[in-house]
């Protein structure tokens, strides 16, 4: 885990739910609802591999943009409720620059990019918090036997 820097390519989930910007609202809220997500990054589609990201649609953005105001769904494109001004991080970010990214635009998910700008995963915090859970572990672990090894040569009993 410790060889080299952790990237977000490193630890982005490579399978992305997506939603065209032409999409009707309803449809976009049946796909959250099948792949079971709370987002879709927006995306215009060059060819399969060439996706850039144009915006994100979340649950929240369809319950205040279109529930809450009563508006029709079916009359309603992903364009019109997405937000547009997205953030994202390059594959070669380090974790911790995205953890700063994230809480300095107050986001929990980050579409990830490569360097032609071609969407290829996403970072949630939850992908942040496992590394950062692992980091922690490694290091009480340290912790530990540097005490058992103190311990051991200073002739105190490991359970003092």
């Amino acid at each position: 885990m410790f060889e080299h820097k952790l990237t977000a390519g490193d630890i982005c989930t490579r399978i992305v739910s997506v939603a065209y910007p032409e999409l009707s609202i309803d449809e976009a809220a049946r796909v959250m609802r099948d792949q079971r997500v709370g987002s879709l990054v927006v995306v215009q589609e060059r060819s399969t591999t060439d996706r850039h990201v144009v915006g994100v649609l979340t649950d929240r953005d369809i319950v205040t943009a279109v529930v809450a105001t009563q508006k029709d769904p079916q009359t309603l494109r992903v364009a019109d409720v997405m937000s547009a001004s997205v953030v994202t991080a390059r594959e070669s970010d380090s974790v911790l620059d995205v953890l700063a990214t994230m809480q300095r635009k107050g986001v929990r998910r980050v579409p990830v990019v490569d360097e032609l700008h071609r969407l290829v995963g996403v970072v949630a915090i939850d992908d942040v918090l496992t590394v950062v859970a692992e980091a922690m572990g490694a290091l009480a672990n340290a912790v530990g036997a540097a005490q058992r090894h103190e311990r051991s040569i200073s002739g105190t009993p490991l359970g003092a």
